[in-house]
């Protein structure tokens, strides 16, 4: 039987991660260095972003998988292909972020782990016509990372989650409420990236927090901006084009009458639901009544925002949200900010990098801290309003050169620690960043 553990049986934890993100918007890769450090398996765990960087997805590749994904129709072949490249592409920007930063991937690395491309994400199966099943499919070869780097490598964080019973995404309100969990203040963490998502952290209740996808994010309207510029440009840069544009209201109350958006929570989504042939049609239906490209993208934009400021209303806390941190690309939108405020003049909404995490670092962020806790053998806080409350431990592990090492490291970190006493996470210090804002 073990005996009880002591500050004396363990040794403290130390273990430096690079937590990777490929978004649903394809416009490359965010990539953290973070060190996380706990001085026993009772005491709080500490997190220090070291470095941030993004690394462009190269344009073959991310036409090749947004035609695959738009068409819905492909081969073994391209299949086989296709999670070769987005593997070879993290291992390459994985080397990029470390030649660029001054770190060594042999000394300064224990472990890498983030989410591939997602390919096809189909939580909600009830929304689509055939014989459809819940599924997910992220692709970016762990081998291939671990062999690349020689960094011991995880991924399928979002099947392993669905394998639990819920849907495999957002999957970052474990981290949010670590970071941002208030004793007074309700609060939320705004992600916009091509999907917008955000996490409810009620007021004092670390474990009350929960996560929900609201709909599009960024993906119709860089899907619009691709569509009027021949794909010379990628997104809408500070909101230009929308804020040229009027809103044709009549079109974002037909489009959030949709299916997905009456849906309750717990609900996540995707391109397969909100992809470029969809926003392509809105584009036509308005341009056929007389719409100028730059109504187009100001109604499309108009969707994305409307459809957080009614989710926060439907679906906040009671009381309300007192703040909300805003993160990924579509924060540096003034068009759907400055809506969402008109919306909740009460609350006040600010980017995360108020507490130093860069806007676009948070999702990586959140995958690094997966990777940690899944090597370790923690599950995460599991969030309300979810299908199913059972914990586990997420992620696969792909062994890199540097396995035994770290294995061993993590067997001291626990000592003769009870494994019936091994429990989530719901104590962190953030540490003050060392990365550039």
């Amino acid at each position: 039987m073990p005996s009880t553990p002591t500050q004396s049986s363990a040794s403290p934890l130390s273990l430096k991660v690079i937590g990777h993100n490929a978004g649903t918007s394809m416009d490359g890769v965010d990539l953290v260095h973070v060190h996380f450090t706990q001085d026993s398996p009772t005491m709080p765990l500490k997190m220090q972003l070291l470095h941030y960087g993004e690394y462009p997805m190269p344009k073959m590749l991310k036409a090749r998988v947004m035609g695959l994904i738009k068409e819905n129709t492909t081969t073994p072949e391209e299949m086989a292909i296709v999670n070769i490249q987005l593997g070879e592409v993290i291992r390459d920007a994985v080397h990029w972020f470390a030649e660029r930063n001054e770190f060594s991937l042999a000394t300064d690395v224990d472990l890498i782990g983030g989410q591939g491309q997602t390919i096809w994400h189909l939580p909600l199966p009830e929304l689509f016509e055939g014989n459809q099943i819940r599924a997910h499919l992220d692709m970016a070869e762990i081998a291939i990372i671990a062999a690349g780097t020689g960094v011991t490598s995880l991924g399928n964080f979002r099947v392993s989650d669905m394998a639990l019973g819920r849907q495999g995404c957002p999957l970052f309100a474990a981290l949010d409420s670590l970071l941002l969990s208030h004793p007074t203040l309700n609060r939320a963490v705004q992600n916009i990236g091509g999907i917008a998502n955000f996490s409810i952290l009620p007021r004092g209740d670390v474990e009350g927090c929960y996560d929900f996808d609201t709909g599009p994010g960024n993906i119709f309207i860089d899907a619009a901006v691709r569509y009027f510029t021949d794909g010379q440009q990628e997104y809408d840069k500070d909101g230009a084009m929308g804020k040229l544009g009027k809103v044709d209201q009549s079109v974002v109350d037909k489009v959030l009458r949709g299916p997905y958006f009456v849906h309750d929570v717990p609900k996540t989504t995707g391109r397969e639901t909100f992809g470029d042939r969809t926003a392509e049609d809105i584009c036509d239906e308005m341009l056929a009544r007389g719409a100028t490209p730059e109504d187009c993208v100001a109604t499309i934009t108009r969707i994305t925002a409307q459809s957080l400021a009614d989710a926060y209303e439907r679906w906040g806390p009671p009381g309300g949200v007192d703040e909300i941190y805003m993160g990924g690309g579509g924060s540096h939108n003034p068009n759907i900010i400055n809506y969402l405020q008109q919306r909740r003049p009460n609350t006040r909404i600010i980017p995360i990098s108020e507490i130093s995490i860069p806007v676009g670092a948070k999702e990586a962020l959140g995958f690094a801290l997966l990777t940690l806790e899944c090597f370790v053998g923690r599950p995460m806080i599991v969030p309300k309003r979810t299908e199913s409350d059972r914990a586990g431990v997420v992620g696969q592990i792909q062994p890199g050169k540097n396995m035994h090492r770290i294995r061993r490291h993590v067997v001291q970190f626990w000592g003769d620690f009870p494994e019936e006493q091994v429990k989530s996470t719901t104590k962190m210090i953030l540490l003050p960043s060392q990365c550039d804002m």
